[in-house]
């Protein structure tokens, strides 16, 4: 019987696309397009995007000198843009601040009923802002404010997925077992909320304390939840968004986040120098964020403020060196080398130690060293 031939024609490669058959990429944005009039006016610093539109349609922004009522138009910074008949300011560089809200205002920047707003309680010399995300009439602690929408809206967004946690006070005395629905996920009025993080902290009382983190921020989305296991919040603290945390910030204080968090969290190029970053007179400049980094007034900055940031939790770092990066708080198990100078003899210190005498000399290609001279 003939064996059959085990060589077979290949088959044609067809699972493997030629390059010039692979489907082009997504093309960018041309450069130069520009971008909505809207969002220029709201980095501007006139108002926000929504009442930028308005601004719009009430005829008080032109474009190159013609008058434009819609906000469907795209604008570069080659355009002439005015408002009320004055030229649009540079944009400002995004910012952030925390803000410790006390309870009983609103977050809006204007209440129908003529409530007291977190706008009117703000200081004077802070820029126009926004709120990122809002807090309860009774709620109180960490409240986000940006004068960028673009951060605004990336924060808010659940598909970020950025914790927020909060400091909750019941009435009553729960068992840990009677959140536990909270911690799978339940649906109220139809309306599905996502699993909870739920600790019981302690009781105090006729108060329990909670932690719970969530991570979609819903309206009164933690009190709803916890009535429908049957107990009622009377106190509701937020202390965390994300990376950014209340700490010791008092009541109704307002503190800016360093620009170097926010280019580490956020990801951002551009962000304003700290009042301490000015240079004095008569000095140069410190490199900003796009410059050189690996200076030492930059590491030194940059530990001391690390420093600063350890200090207040508690840790115990060593502090900074002008000149050099600081050290790791971790001991050391290697013998200190003393600094400036050296050990003399019988081990006693010296801060300037005399040259070695010829017979202290190192031997040399592993001679022993010569003894004193003669004559």
């Amino acid at each position: 019987m003939t064996k059959p031939p085990t060589d077979k024609p290949s088959r044609p490669r067809a699972h493997i696309i030629p390059r010039s058959a692979k489907p082009a990429a997504t093309p960018a944005k041309p450069e130069g397009s520009g971008e909505r009039i809207a969002k220029v006016l709201a980095r501007s610093g006139v108002a926000s995007r929504r009442d930028a539109e308005r601004i719009i349609a009430e005829g008080r922004v032109t474009v190159n000198g013609k008058e434009i009522t819609s906000p469907a138009l795209d604008v570069t910074p080659r355009d002439r843009i005015t408002v009320d008949g004055k030229p649009l300011a540079a944009p400002e560089p995004p910012r952030v601040w925390l803000y410790n809200k006390p309870a009983g205002l609103v977050t809006t920047a204007r209440d129908e009923q003529g409530r007291a707003t977190v706008f009117d309680h703000l200081p004077e010399d802070l820029p126009r802002v926004m709120t990122i995300g809002r807090l309860d009439l009774t709620s109180e602690g960490l409240l986000l404010l940006t004068n960028d929408g673009e951060i605004k809206r990336r924060l808010e967004l659940p598909s970020t997925g950025w914790l927020r946690r909060y400091r909750v006070r019941l009435n009553g005395r729960p068992e840990d077992s009677a959140f536990d629905p909270l911690r799978e996920g339940i649906t109220i009025a139809g309306e599905r909320f996502q699993p909870m993080v739920v600790t019981l902290d302690r009781q105090q009382g006729a108060n329990a304390w909670l932690t719970v983190g969530i991570r979609e921020g819903r309206n009164r989305e933690i009190r709803r939840a916890m009535e429908s296991v049957g107990f009622a919040v009377n106190r509701l603290i937020r202390i965390s968004y994300g990376p950014f945390q209340l700490g010791e910030l008092a009541l109704g204080a307002v503190e800016e986040v360093r620009p170097r968090l926010l280019r580490d969290q956020l990801g951002l190029t551009e962000t304003p120098a700290r009042p301490q970053d000015a240079p004095a007179e008569g000095k140069p400049a410190r490199p900003g964020p796009g410059g050189t980094r690996n200076t030492a007034a930059r590491r030194l900055a940059d530990s001391a403020a690390d420093w600063a940031d350890a200090r207040s939790t508690g840790a115990k770092p060593a502090r900074p060196v002008a000149g050099k990066p600081a050290r790791s708080a971790k001991p050391s198990t290697a013998p200190a080398r003393p600094a400036g100078g050296g050990l003399g003899r019988g081990g006693a210190r010296t801060d300037n130690p005399a040259p070695p005498r010829p017979d202290d000399r190192p031997p040399r290609g592993g001679k022993p060293p010569r003894g004193p001279r003669k004559g």
